[in-house]
Formats: C-alpha cells, sequence, structure tokens
C-alpha cells in the first residue's frame, strides 16, 4: 500500500512474527521492551492476544524504495474494549444507541498494557516523513476496513503530538509515576518525605518482615518453572476476583522468561518453603515498569511491599531514573508515586460521532488537567523537596 507519495510502501502485517526481530527492534528502539519484537510475539505466539481473543494483529509495516524497513506501528482490530485501560465502553454504547456500529475497531497499542511509549515506531533516520506517513496510513487503513474509529492508547507526548496536529482527538488520563531523585538508598528516598509518611512506610514494611514472608528479586537466569507456575497462578486467581478472567497465558509468561529473561524483574514472595505472592516488573533502559500482581490474599501490606517498595529498591541500586507503577490506585502517592498525564488519540469515522466526542474530550481533558492538580496537593514529599 503506497504511502500517497510513492516514496514509502506500507504493508499490514496479520502477525509481528512476519517482520524480522532485528528490522522491526531498529524501528522500536532499545529503550521500551514493551514495543519490542519479542513481547509483541510472547503475546501472539502464547495465544494471549490473537483473533480468538479479539485481538487480530494488524500491524503496520513502512517501508523505503530500497525494501529498508523504516517504520512499524503495532495495531488490532478489536471486536471487544477490553485489555486496553482507556475505557471507551460508553463511547460505545452511545453510537450504538444512534444506531452505528463502534466494534469493529482499529487498537494501536500494547496488548494488556498500560505503559505510555512510542507508538509510531520510527527506525533512526527516518524522521517526521516516516512518523507522517504511519499516521496517514492508519486513517486509510481505518477507512479500507470499514471500521467505525481507531484508537492510539498510551502514545508518548510525540507521537500524541503528532496525532493531534493529523486531526486526530486528543484524551488524557492519570497514572502515578515514581522519579529517582538521585536517592543513594531507600532510605535517603524516605528522608524526603513528610515525617507521618515515612513512619507510615516504614510500619509497612516492618510487618511484612515480621511476617516471616521472605521477598526474592529474580531476574535473567534465576527465573525458573516453578516461579512462573506459581505466578500465573496467582495472575488468574487475582484477574478472576477483579475481573473474571485474564487473558496471558501460561504459555505467555514461559516464554517472556525465556526471551526476554534479562528485561524481567520478578519479586515472589515465600512463606514457609511455599510461594504465596509475586509482582513482574519489566526493565527499560531507565525504567523500570510494574505490570501484574497476584496473591493469595492472606498478608497484610504486601501488595505495598512487593510492588512498590522492592520496585524501589531495585530501581535505586541499578540508578533507574524513574518507576512506573501501572494504571489507577491513588494510594500511590502517599508512597512516593505522585500523578502524570497520560495521553490517547482518536481517529472517529462518522462526523457528527466526532464532533460530539471533541466537546466532550474538551470537558474531559479540563477536569483531568484539574484532577492531576489536585492529587499533586497530596504529595508526601516534604515542600523543599517536592519538584
Amino acid at each position: 500500500m503506497p504511502d500517497g507519495s510513492g516514496a514509502i510502501t506500507i504493508r499490514i502485517l496479520t502477525g509481528v512474527g512476519q517482520a524480522e526481530a532485528r528490522d522491526w527492534d531498529a524501528c522500536a528502539g532499545p529503550d521500551d521492551p514493551f514495543v519490542s519484537h519479542a513481547f509483541l510475539l510472547a503475546l501472539e505466539e502464547s495465544g494471549s492476544a490473537v483473533a480468538k481473543t479479539g485481538w487480530q494483529p494488524s500491524h503496520l509495516a513502512a517501508f523505503d524504495p530500497d525494501g529498508r524497513m523504516v517504520g512499524a506501528v503495532p495495531a488490532y482490530v478489536k471486536s471487544h474494549s477490553y485489555g486496553e485501560y482507556v475505557f471507551d465502553h460508553g463511547w460505545a454504547n452511545a453510537y450504538e444507541r444512534a444506531g452505528g456500529n463502534y466494534y469493529p475497531k482499529l487498537q494501536v497499542s500494547v496488548p494488556f498494557t498500560p505503559v505510555p511509549g512510542p507508538r509510531l515506531l520510527v527506525a533512526p533516520g527516518g524522521g517526521e516523513a516516516v512518523a507522517g506517513a504511519l499516521v496517514a496510513a492508519l486513517e486509510r487503513v481505518a477507512k479500507r476496513y470499514g471500521v467505525s474509529s481507531a484508537h492510539v492508547t498510551f502514545p508518548n507526548a510525540a507521537d500524541a503530538g503528532r496525532l493531534g496536529e493529523a486531526g486526530w482527538l486528543r484524551r488524557t488520563g492519570v497514572q502515578y509515576h515514581w522519579e529517582n531523585r538521585g536517592y543513594e538508598s531507600f532510605d535517603a528516598f524516605l528522608d524526603a518525605l513528610n515525617s507521618r509518611k515515612r513512619k507510615a512506610i516504614r510500619k509497612e514494611r516492618r510487618e511484612v518482615a515480621d511476617s516471616g514472608v521472605r521477598l526474592h528479586t529474580l531476574t535473567g537466569d534465576d527465573l525458573k518453572a516453578e516461579h512462573w507456575d506459581a505466578f500465573h497462578r496467582f495472575y488468574l486467581e487475582t484477574a478472576d476476583r477483579k475481573w473474571g478472567g485474564g487473558y496471558l497465558t501460561r504459555a505467555f509468561f514461559e516464554r517472556l522468561g525465556r526471551t526476554m529473561a534479562d528485561r524481567v524483574v520478578l519479586v515472589m514472595c515465600e512463606d514457609g518453603g511455599e510461594w504465596v505472592a509475586g509482582a513482574l516488573n519489566l526493565l527499560g533502559s531507565d525504567a523500570l515498569y510494574g505490570r501484574n500482581w497476584g496473591s493469595d490474599g492472606r498478608y497484610r501490606f504486601l501488595h505495598f511491599e512487593a510492588c512498590y517498595y522492592r520496585a524501589l529498591d531495585f530501581a535505586i541500586e541499578r540508578g533507574l531514573k524513574r518507576v512506573e507503577a501501572g494504571a489507577q490506585g491513588e494510594h500511590k502517592i502517599q508512597r512516593g508515586y505522585l500523578p502524570v498525564t497520560t495521553h490517547s488519540a482518536h481517529w472517529v469515522a462518522d462526523p457528527g460521532f466526532r464532533r460530539a466526542l471533541d466537546h466532550h474530550l474538551a470537558e474531559e481533558r479540563a477536569a483531568v488537567a484539574a484532577e492531576v492538580a489536585a492529587l499533586a496537593e497530596l504529595s508526601p514529599y516534604r515542600q523543599s523537596d517536592d519538584s
């Protein structure tokens, strides 16, 4: 599919495996593990993000006149709105009440992963020309497929800006991230907090330590099948309690440990020789990303210790710039994770529906900005240390 200028050709891949890993990763870059070929392939080959689960891979790949892959977009044709973390069920209901068919839709994202990052993947030297060709190609593909809409969720600020300049509707949300301000130790981080929050965190950590639970931070060759067996069980139990089921298969975690072990940071909790909980993180070039948690629900404060405090321990030890703790949860603020604005961008085929959404999103963006400002006032940091 030509991009309109004749300089770049766009192809649709029905699986990321149709691209060479080195070509895809040259576009994705080394910083973000979630848009890597290995992570997306693990989702697909494990049966987690496939047509059967409502995620039909329809990735875009851009090629220059010499046949070199210079850009890519992880994209899926979807028959539902689950696993996205940017909720558009209300949009779907409104459009269908008006007589339209909201599904299928085109979704640009990393399945089940609310981590901001690049979505218009451009190889070095490709620049704005390739990024612009990818945006235009997304619109052409959406029209060709006859979908109601196309959605780019959790793009980084640069990609969100490009899409906005192309006329896509902009939406914002809130997450909670921790910033490493050069702390030499966890105690140095605690010293930056006000005394009440500092005491509360020490109390939580002490109660977990006194419970007899031992925590193991595992990566690389330390990851074994027994850890994935236990963690997948916890993941399913937690998903069943919250959502009625989980997408990620045991094969996904096995493949993750086999092909991305150096990017996996798995915190496993042991009591009396029995695994009782676990927290999965992935490691980027300058950040640690909290992803999944599961437990048997027996221990107070273990979630905070495994998901938040051990992540900070790891980030401080490695000199990482930040920890991103995932979607939702104002309780993260008092543990040092402050609110940040996230983005999404939306192309809508129906002009009337687009106008209605445009008006709604203007009001929603203002509300989100006010919410972020109000949440920032809850910062646990001492005023002299607050950025």
